[in-house]
């Protein structure tokens, strides 16, 4: 995939921007007409007036948290990771809560979120009566040991 396209929905959106060339994902920008005051455990629903077109099923983009935000200000996206799949055509809208115990201001212009652009897997699925056995087995969380912290 060589190109994203975007269309403003507003024209004071601002256009998705990488802050330097190394950067893998894109910065989203709040769209508001005034601020918007996140209280602590508080979710809301932040516009950006952009949409895209992933011209390749092959590809979504996936919405994460802007690093800095969650670990200075415990920002971060509700859903934890935001899907964006290839056949969607509108608003590219943020929802985002606020784990902190003062409340939070967002502002047209800031940033308040990473888009990063990835392949995805589509396999065809196939039923099957028994999986093949591993090492491992059905064990899950906790079963190959724990943290540094824990016993096991």
């Amino acid at each position: 995939m060589k190109q994203l396209y975007i269309k403003r929905l507003h024209p004071n959106a601002i256009l998705p921007t990488r802050a330097t060339e190394g950067s893998a994902g894109f910065d989203l920008y709040a769209y508001t007409k005034q601020e918007i005051t996140l209280m602590p455990g508080e979710v809301v629903q932040v516009n950006t007036k952009i949409a895209l077109e992933i011209d390749d099923p092959h590809y979504a983009a996936f919405i994460y948290a802007r690093s800095g935000l969650a670990s200075k200000f415990g920002i971060i996206p509700a859903n934890c990771v935001g899907v964006i799949d290839s056949d969607y055509r509108g608003e590219i809208l943020i929802c985002l809560t606020n784990l902190q115990t003062k409340p939070f201001l967002i502002r047209h212009g800031d940033r308040i979120a990473q888009m990063i652009i990835a392949p995805v897997a589509l396999p065809q699925l196939c039923e099957v009566e028994q999986l093949n056995p591993t090492e491992r087995g059905t064990g899950g969380f906790g079963s190959t040991g724990l943290s540094s912290q824990g016993k096991q």
